[in-house]
């Protein structure tokens, strides 16, 4: 525990009062090992700090490894072509290849001035009000007559793009306690030139930014009964955090299920999460998800098309076993006393309340080499209110309008060291760490009235922290 001098006291009774409730044996744990992806951690800290397998993988298996690694990277290109097992773009799209969003296996990020945005697109749908049961209970949402359910700003040969998004940024500043101020970026879209007819009225949309890609396969492996044991949707420990767990159309078992992909954990698996972004963003087909995003009005049955399906199994698998396999990188300044006090504050000020520092793998699981892991991923996985500055306003399966899932935050510091653009949070918006966390409201209002109520001496370890991960 660090050291905190008397005229620092009150704040240190608002930091034990942010915890209060909680027994001394249900106090979130300080990592201690580097190994924050269990056996499989890596230590690489350059840009290509996302990019390596895991460590503790076969030799037979960094084949499999890299051989997904190909078709992630690689562009797929119009039918026809020579390249027939890359062929099949479109007709709409967003990008050309997975690494075209997931940029060198990191975070994406937002567009500048007039340039095509690329690893951040818009969710679309209409309120659930007289959508479908069954399209609802298998989709998630209602999609855009004309549109669908993605905003696709690109297209193939012979096609037109959906539309064109418009970004423009707006300026708020907030003032610490200590008088210091941070200005925030507050985004704005706008759909311009729609290609098949006038959007409607009451248009749902939801910005989403490319996800770090580390770690899945980790994930995946955590027990569903751990995760749904840690939900709490009535706040009945009265700890001011109601975790609910998004429950979610798995194609592959065809029923409802636990979800944990995707920034409102729409997606129940690595597999699924994969073969929806082929569709949605690059417009190929696969067995289990044989429909792109193209609307009957769009006509896209006209343009070329690569087979059916355009990405075989055999290429589904691969990609699914790169993603699920990409290594965590290791924890970093583990010893520095100012990192320490900053995980300390960390949990002080609540943050571990969603960020759970640890999770634990099945022994069973089906790998290996994703058996039986303690992972640090600082997330529970579960749904939570962010306030309504981060709110989007559009249901997906059972997450509400200003429900977002918990991030993963281990690798965070690294996030601009692989992708120097990167942003933070669901958009991008936040250009440093501070910024993300002012922008947390909601269930994180307490944690982030904390952060805002600490001397730059006990913000800058709390940094610190954040970087080390």
């Amino acid at each position: 525990m660090f050291l905190m001098s008397p005229r620092f006291a009150p704040l240190t009774a608002l930091l034990l009062l942010t915890v209060a409730g909680h027994a001394a044996a249900d106090a979130p744990p300080i990592q201690t090992t580097p190994d924050s992806g269990g056996d499989g951690s890596v230590a690489q800290f350059d840009h290509n700090a996302y990019s390596l397998p895991l460590d503790n993988l076969s030799m037979t298996k960094r084949l499999d490894f890299s051989v997904g690694n190909s078709f992630f990277r690689n562009p797929w290109v119009e039918a026809p072509a020579s390249t027939e097992a890359r062929d099949g773009l479109g007709p709409l799209i967003n990008t050309n290849s997975c690494q075209g969003c997931h940029i060198k296996d990191g975070r994406g990020h937002p567009p500048r001035g007039d340039e095509r945005a690329v690893s951040l697109f818009l969710r679309l749908s209409l309120p659930d009000e007289g959508a479908d049961p069954d399209t609802l209970r298998r989709v998630g949402v209602r999609p855009v007559p004309g549109y669908g359910t993605q905003l696709q700003n690109a297209a193939i040969t012979g096609m037109q793009a959906e539309a064109r998004m418009q970004l423009t940024y707006d300026q708020r500043t907030v003032t610490l306690d200590d008088g210091t101020e941070v200005a925030l970026r507050v985004p704005e879209y706008r759909i311009l030139e729609p290609a098949y007819g006038p959007l409607p009225d009451d248009l749902l949309t939801s910005p989403r930014v490319a996800a770090p890609m580390i770690g899945l396969g980790l994930l995946e492996a955590i027990p569903a009964a751990h995760i749904e044991a840690a939900a709490d949707p009535e706040d009945s420990d009265g700890d001011g955090l109601s975790g609910r767990v998004n429950r979610v159309w798995d194609e592959r078992r065809a029923e409802t299920v636990l979800g944990r992909f995707g920034w409102k954990a729409g997606q129940p698996s690595i597999e699924q999460q994969n073969l929806h972004a082929f569709a949605g963003d690059m417009g190929l087909t696969s067995t289990l998800v044989p429909h792109t995003d193209c609307m009957p009005e769009q006509g896209c049955e006209n343009a070329p098309d690569g087979g059916t399906p355009e990405v075989s199994d055999k290429i589904a698998d691969f990609v699914t076993f790169y993603a699920g396999s990409l290594a965590v990188p290791k924890r970093r300044h583990l010893d520095d006393p100012a990192v320490r006090a900053g995980a300390e504050t960390f949990n002080a000020l609540g943050c571990a309340g969603c960020h759970t520092p640890r999770q634990q793998t099945a022994a069973d699981a089906v790998r290996p080499a994703l058996a039986g892991q303690t992972l640090w991923p600082y997330s529970d996985l579960l749904l939570h209110d962010m306030g309504e500055a981060l709110a989007d306003g559009r249901p997906e399966f059972e997450a509400d309008g200003r429900e977002w899932r918990t991030p993963p935050l281990w690798g965070i510091g690294l996030a601009q060291t692989v992708n120097p653009r990167a942003g933070y949070l669901h958009d991008g918006r936040a250009r440093s760490l501070e910024e993300a966390i002012l922008w947390h409201g909601g269930e994180a209002e307490s944690a982030a009235a904390g952060y805002r109520a600490l001397p730059a001496a006990r913000r800058e370890p709390l940094i610190r922290f954040l970087e080390s991960l």
